[in-house]
């Protein structure tokens, strides 16, 4: 019997029976039952529950309500600092933050515990050549969690697709100064076990005239009639201007049949058009997109690669995964990051 997505199966492994969704990859079933594992060490065994069209599913990866509200899943030594940062920068939790797999709660301890740390610069000299020093006095500390250009619902952003409801942000975003004494910013989107990235909205939505809205056209016909796509004439959103003002950016687009954006790839072009509009307005001297994802998740491998192709493997764009981060805080041997490490290595199965 195939599984729906929402469907909530009862798997038994090493005597253990765990309430698991149906529809799992093996890396993603692998990393859940670590995760309840850890949860039912260090948490609860209670269930969690899954809302979903009015039923609700117990799922062993969701957090229950009890203890949602003490973040058992964020990092202790940076909590507070989360929640000054939302005061300052309002964000939305995700819609599956509470769960044991939540990228974003991830992301959060991944970054956190590092930018707020005394050996920040040392730390992310290591992992960005250019790094100099934080821009402490940029965003919160530095740096801001989900973020985008605006800072309230009636802003739209630069991009223009800003609405309460969704928009193109950054899972974090880092001020820094390069070598230059340059103003910088960092992008970065985090994955954990998802299979891939945000595909285009705009392709699948039902407001899409399909007679007019031709996503089967190829680079080059869109940015001569942008109308062609939903995004710029029904929305009237700015990628298809800033993709023009930037096409050398994205070299080899003549391999591509159709509009190389409607799958994965469109939410790294979003990033990477961010990007370009920071740097447009004089916000940042430069602006660097990267993706961090979790070592052993291989789903995202092929979107990744088509638009490093894409951009002839620019070095604006970039990919590196958080046991990289793990080696490189390893080698200051610093107590307190010590003790992170080994929180962080043992919650995230970072295997050394």
């Amino acid at each position: 019997m195939n599984q729906k997505k929402n469907d909530m199966i009862k798997k038994n492994i090493k005597g253990k029976t765990y309430k698991l969704p149906g529809s799992l990859t093996s890396f993603q079933e692998e990393m859940y039952i670590h995760l309840i594992n850890w949860k039912w060490q260090n948490i609860t065994k209670d269930v969690g529950i899954y809302n979903f069209k009015g039923n609700q599913i117990e799922y062993d990866a969701i957090l229950p309500k009890s203890v949602q509200n003490k973040y058992p899943l964020i990092y202790p030594k940076i909590l507070q600092d989360l929640k000054d940062h939302r005061k300052k920068y309002y964000f939305k939790f995700h819609q599956h933050f509470n769960h044991m797999a939540s990228s974003q709660a991830a992301n959060v301890n991944l970054f956190l515990p590092l930018l707020l740390h005394l050996k920040a610069n040392k730390v992310f000299s290591l992992l960005k050549p250019d790094f100099k020093s934080l821009a402490i006095g940029e965003l919160y500390k530095g740096f801001r969690i989900e973020f985008w250009d605006g800072n309230s619902n009636e802003d739209r952003g630069l991009l223009k697709d800003h609405s309460s409801l969704s928009g193109t942000d950054s899972d974090i975003a880092i001020a820094y100064y390069n070598q230059k004494d340059e103003l910088c910013l960092w992008l970065i989107e985090h994955k954990l076990t998802e299979k891939e990235f945000t595909e285009c909205g705009g392709f699948k939505s039902k407001d899409r005239d399909k007679a007019k809205h031709l996503c089967e056209k190829n680079f080059s016909e869109i940015i001569s009639n942008k109308n062609l796509c939903f995004h710029h004439s029904f929305k009237d959103r700015e990628y298809w201007n800033l993709t023009d003002e930037n096409r050398l950016f994205f070299v080899n687009y003549s391999k591509h049949n159709s509009c190389p954006f409607k799958g994965g790839m469109n939410q790294l072009w979003r990033n990477q058009l961010m990007g370009f509009a920071l740097e447009k307005v004089g916000m940042f001297k430069e602006v660097y997109f990267s993706v961090v994802k979790h070592p052993e998740n291989k789903a995202l491998d092929k979107s990744i690669d088509y638009y490093k192709d894409l951009i002839n493997h620019n070095n604006r764009f970039s990919v590196f995964d958080s046991k990289e981060v793990i080696e490189k805080v390893a080698k200051l041997n610093d107590s307190d990051l010590n003790d992170w490490l080994i929180w962080y290595k043992e919650l995230y199965k970072i295997n050394n």
